[in-house]
């Protein structure tokens, strides 16, 4: 099939916007609760949908007498926390445009996507959120930047206390003004090379696709339903899944820093979760190493080869009597165990951000959590397809969203159109004539469809590697496999334009103790001094090897190098949605990459 296209479900007024979803939630009898946050005493405390709009609305007339005006973009820079969605929606409620930064950008970084934007003001976090502010103006004229607001600081308050001025009437003049035409935030995509590029998606693509997307999975995002958000709100993936929770009148919790996820896990309890593949491979892994650690890898082997068979045969229709029972030990024996640790209570994970995997996702299945994996970019407010509750198909991203059309271009590119997908590039006319086709956005990805509309991910178009011999390899066949290995933490395939393909690999810094100890080495060592010994580098090769066999000789990793630092956001080498900078990668370890190819002749 060449192209798959579902009509909308749910088609909302031209003159409504996001603020409308708020406003639907706190008019219902039952006034749902839409956040909770952790109380003095640790436990978590509801904020209800109309508490909620009372300080939308306090803060948005404060922005409104500092002097944002409709149409204003003005800039979120914090950590995932309560207080980013409050100051979002109040951004929308006072008529202006929200530009998230990542709060990890550099002042560089800050002073590009606040000059670009035009930025009126930015809302911080913390002091160390607005030094980079104020180092950024020395880079950049952000002479437009009349106001930094800090969250940790008076910064909210003093919002509350000027709006005081502004009228109720001035307000919903403000609130009313946009359109589902009219653009809603700009995201500025964080980009594997160049500058990034802003993204202009308009309230229409929050508004239709949140409600397409509640109405196509009730089961999951529905009033009383519970998630935690751990993933950096500043990114289109978890902004979308907070807008589509006050849609659906779901409580969504926050967990700013990751190291505290287990513990919220456990004490919020959530339905569901919103991951990227990263975050089901640590989970696996760790469990995995806890389980042998303890003396019970056998078990844990087993049980997860059984939940792998299990879950392919619940796809298949039908799960034979003597796989259930094992299925029944297993799931007393380790299961329980490891939904345990994700809350107890989660039933559905949404990932999304890169391809999953097929045996990640039949694993999940198999333990009691269904995995919803799903497929979009910035540019598409984030998904464009995705499995539902009653329509998955482990190993694909799903059918489109109602609304949204999916295409494959003769070359075999995913272009995509539909409610999701943007106005455009922001300033960027060029960017976006270059990257439309009569409405048809270019992902840049490269996928399939079935005869039943499901897409599945191939590759990426720009990152396709071209042999010397002339051999297109699609990098990520290779790194998936590597990289789901415990020892690993990234894979980088190399080859464009030489004899062969080798790879860069990095070691996890986590699961390094315990495979030290494994196999009778200092506990001391270093990654690099362990990526040294034989018994790793024969570990390594093993992996190596039975990644081959998934693919051609030509496309086989002949030769790898274990580096001895690992690649992160903080050493560059990471985008904030932990995509790999492959030219960032290639360029600092090009001496490793000489070395690979000098003289050799595979």
């Amino acid at each position: 099939m060449r192209e798959y296209s579902v009509p909308p479900l749910v088609e909302s007024p031209l003159e409504s916007n996001t603020t409308d979803l708020l406003l639907e939630q706190a008019a219902k009898p039952s006034n749902p609760a839409l956040f909770s946050v952790p109380g003095a005493d640790g436990a978590w405390a509801p904020i209800t949908a109309t508490e909620f709009l009372k300080d939308v609305r306090a803060l948005a007339k404060g922005f409104a007498a500092y002097g944002v005006e409709p149409g204003d973009r003005v800039g979120i820079m914090a950590r995932t926390r309560y207080e980013w969605t409050l100051v979002d929606f109040a951004l929308w409620f006072a008529g202006a445009v929200s530009v998230p930064v990542y709060e990890t950008s550099s002042p560089s970084q800050v002073a590009w996507i606040l000059s670009d934007s035009g930025a009126v003001g930015v809302v911080v976090e913390a002091p160390r959120h607005e030094n980079v502010v104020r180092q950024a103006a020395v880079e950049e004229d952000l002479a437009a930047v009349k106001n930094v607001w800090q969250i940790d600081g008076p910064g909210l308050d003093e919002l509350r206390t000027a709006g005081t001025t502004v009228s109720d009437e001035d307000l919903e003049a403000r609130r009313a003004k946009a359109t589902l035409d009219d653009t809603a935030t700009i995201i500025y995509t964080s980009g594997t090379t160049g500058r990034p590029k802003g993204c202009d998606l308009t309230h229409g693509n929050f508004v239709n696709l949140s409600r397409n997307a509640a109405a196509a999975q009730p089961e999951v995002c529905r009033e009383g339903a519970r998630t935690i958000m751990f993933l950096p709100l500043a990114h289109v993936f978890a902004r979308f899944i907070s807008v589509l929770c006050v849609t659906a009148g779901a409580t969504v919790g926050h967990t700013p820093d990751v190291k505290n996820l287990l513990p919220d896990l456990q004490s919020f309890q959530p339905d569901f979760l919103l991951v990227v593949p990263r975050v089901f491979e640590k989970v696996y892994n760790s469990s995995m190493l806890k389980a042998e650690d303890g003396g019970k890898g056998k078990i844990f082997h087993a049980g997860a080869k059984t939940a792998i068979e299990w879950s392919k045969a619940k796809e298949a229709g039908k799960v034979p009597l003597s796989l259930k029972v094992k299925h029944a030990v297993f799931d007393k024996l380790l299961y329980g165990k490891i939904r345990t640790a994700m809350g107890g209570q989660v039933k559905y994970a949404i990932s999304g951000g890169a391809p999953l995997g097929e045996r990640l996702g039949h694993f999940f299945h198999g333990i009691g959590v269904t995995v919803l994996e799903g497929y979009g970019l910035t540019e598409t407010t984030a998904p464009v397809t995705v499995n539902t509750p009653k329509l998955t198909k482990i190993g694909t991203v799903g059918a489109p969203l109602p609304g949204n059309a999916v295409r494959i271009a003769d070359d075999g590119e995913i272009l995509a159109k539909g409610i999701s997908v943007m106005k455009g590039y922001f300033n960027r006319p060029d960017l976006t004539a270059e990257n439309f086709t009569d409405g048809w956005f270019h992902t840049g990805d490269i996928g399939q469809l079935d005869s039943d509309g499901f897409l599945k991910i191939t590759g990426r178009k720009k990152e396709i590697i071209v042999t010397a011999s002339g051999k297109n390899v699609v990098p990520a066949l290779l790194e998936d496999r590597i990289r789901a290995d415990a020892i690993v933490s990234q894979c980088v395939l190399v080859g464009d334009q030489r004899p062969f393909i080798s790879a860069l690999i990095t070691l996890d810094e986590e699961a390094l103790p315990g495979w030290l100890e494994r196999h009778k080495l200092p506990a001391g060592t270093t990654a690099a001094a362990a990526g040294e010994t034989e018994q790793l580098q024969t570990e390594i090769q093993a992996l190596v090897d039975r990644a081959n066999k998934h693919v051609s000789k030509a496309e086989a990793i002949k030769v790898f190098r274990i580096v001895p630092t690992d690649f992160t956001e903080a050493s560059g080498h990471l985008t904030p949605s932990m995509k790999i900078k492959r030219a960032q990668v290639l360029k600092d370890f090009s001496a490793v990459v000489d070395e690979i190819y000098s003289g050799q002749k595979v």
